[in-house]
């Protein structure tokens, strides 16, 4: 499993990423702090240069295992959900340039987290529903090539697909071989009885995995149990990237040293 640490493009509004700098600065640290991988937290595909961060990414040997997206629902309102069409088919257009960044980069994901929004007040959920179903299958025929995966978000960020039974119902029930789903043990901790057994029940799902521990800060600040976790990956094979999507606690350096030091304590 790769060893892994999400960071963003500058000005981010998003509070769990370590590293908020820009590119070049950040990635280069990454890479010497020993990390295996990177994942890039990007609000709009448009106004970065694909051709510097693809020469970062080569000089530094770091593969990217996916694309975050939410920061264009934070900072700009865009989601599946939204009852306004005008805005859904900005949203769909959004992640269509999410992959066709992807593409460009070698990138094999692209993530659907908080860009897929919430139920707003005085609105059917099963309307909503439809709303992001539709949405996804648009961007899932843009390219086939490209996995989307959901991340189920906990009930304080969003009313829709908070835990992986949920995000599971939503994958079979579209049905499309480049859907997959992201587990995130911090969102985890708050929505499933049991991680352990939550991973098993959907291990044919899982193409990405976030650590973050149960206060967001690194692994191995809070009370979440990683080393069954990491046990329970191994028992199903996953042989992806872990990425720490977390507070820059208790400082962006610290944050960076702290995770990767628990990663290799982990053994990975």
């Amino acid at each position: 499993m790769l060893k892994c640490i999400a960071i963003s493009t500058p000005g981010a509004q998003f509070s769990a990423l370590a590293m908020k700098a820009n590119f070049r600065d950040s990635i280069k640290r990454v890479a010497e702090l020993g990390y295996d991988a990177v994942e890039l937290h990007i609000r709009d595909p448009l106004s970065v240069d694909a051709d510097e961060i693809r020469n970062l990414l080569s000089h530094y040997h770091l593969p990217v295992p996916t694309i975050g997206t939410g920061q264009a629902y934070g900072e700009e309102g865009l989601s599946f959900a939204d009852p306004d069409p005008e805005i859904r088919q900005k949203t769909v257009q959004r992640i269509k340039d999410q992959m066709d960044l992807a593409s460009a980069l070698g990138i094999p994901r692209v993530t659907i987290g908080l860009i897929r929004g919430t139920v707003k007040a005085g609105e059917d959920k099963g309307r909503a529903e439809d709303h992001v179903i539709e949405c996804m299958v648009k961007c899932l025929d843009h390219n086939p090539a490209i996995t989307l995966i959901v991340e189920p978000l906990n009930r304080y960020e969003t009313s829709l697909y908070n835990d992986t039974a949920s995000a599971k119902d939503v994958i079979d029930r579209i049905g499309r071989p480049n859907l997959k789903m992201l587990v995130d043990t911090f969102h985890m901790n708050i929505e499933e009885p049991d991680i352990i057994e939550s991973i098993l029940r959907v291990k044919d799902y899982i193409s990405h995995v976030h650590f973050a521990d149960s206060n967001r800060w690194p692994p191995g600040c809070g009370h979440i149990h990683f080393k069954k976790i990491v046990s329970t990956l191994r028992k199903i094979k996953y042989r992806g990237a872990i990425a720490a999507e977390v507070l820059p606690k208790p400082t962006p350096e610290e944050c960076l040293r702290l995770t990767i030091e628990y990663y290799r304590k982990l053994g990975l």
